[in-house]
């Protein structure tokens, strides 16, 4: 029988340094995949390969981990709007914020623990100001005055980056049907008609929602009440 040798010993297979980008990345995935609450300290060392202890030299703590994600998902809906194709915003302003807008909410739609997490930082992103800029030169460069953009980030809101914040939020139920119906239920016979109109309206498209009732028809549908009433104040010059 021939001897082993050390020839014959398999490869050790180099280990990929640990980076916060790293630790990032393998939180996004594992908040896509599982969800928000799986996101934990622990869990997320083993999507890594590593002992949570180790995950603190590139990440304080989960508050940390989740400005990260914030990172993450507004370096995604930069990268892109920078990829859009639409009108220059001095040929057509609305076209132009409209196709970008979509565009960032393509991305949280990939991420739909996004918006719950945005909602969530006391303290505000370079990039997220960065996007907001960008937002003001197309308004801007489509004939807004200053106090006219201003007034139009308070009414575009969270719509600016894709997702809205929505009057009604009932927890604990999976699908958009599933919470209008637990919501017709608690309703009840006080309130026909907004119990009625709520009946009328149910959809469940889960692979289309961002929030309750707040499929991608609605969501244009209301941003293009918004885009077109800025337009006519812009046109009135005021």
């Amino acid at each position: 029988m021939t001897p082993r040798t050390d020839a014959d010993e398999p490869a050790e297979q180099p280990r990929i340094p640990l980076t916060r980008r790293r630790v990032l990345r393998a939180a996004v995935r594992l908040a896509d995949r599982d969800g928000l609450d799986a996101l934990t300290m622990r869990r997320l060392a083993q999507e890594v390969g590593v002992e949570a202890m180790s995950l603190y030299h590139h990440v304080a703590n989960k508050e940390a981990v989740f400005d990260g994600l914030v990172e993450v998902v507004l370096g995604e809906i930069m990268a892109a709007v920078e990829e859009v194709k639409a009108p220059s915003p001095g040929e057509d302003w609305q076209a132009a914020l409209r196709a970008r807008i979509l565009a960032a909410r393509e991305v949280l739609l990939r991420h739909r623990w996004a918006p719950q997490v945005l909602e969530t930082r006391t303290t505000t992103s370079p990039v997220f100001i960065a996007y907001v800029d960008h937002v003001v030169a197309i308004l801007r460069a489509g004939g807004f005055s200053f106090e006219l953009a201003h007034r139009a980030l308070h009414v575009l809101g969270s719509r600016a980056l894709g997702f809205t914040q929505e009057l009604f939020r009932p927890d604990g139920v999976q699908t958009a049907g599933a919470e209008a119906a637990a919501m017709i239920e608690q309703l009840g016979g006080r309130f026909p008609n907004l119990a009625g109109m709520l009946a009328d309206a149910v959809h469940d498209d889960p692979d289309g929602t961002l929030g309750f009732c707040d499929d991608q028809f609605e969501f244009e549908f209301a941003l293009d009440l918004i885009l077109d009433g800025l337009e006519r104040r812009r046109a009135a010059g005021s």
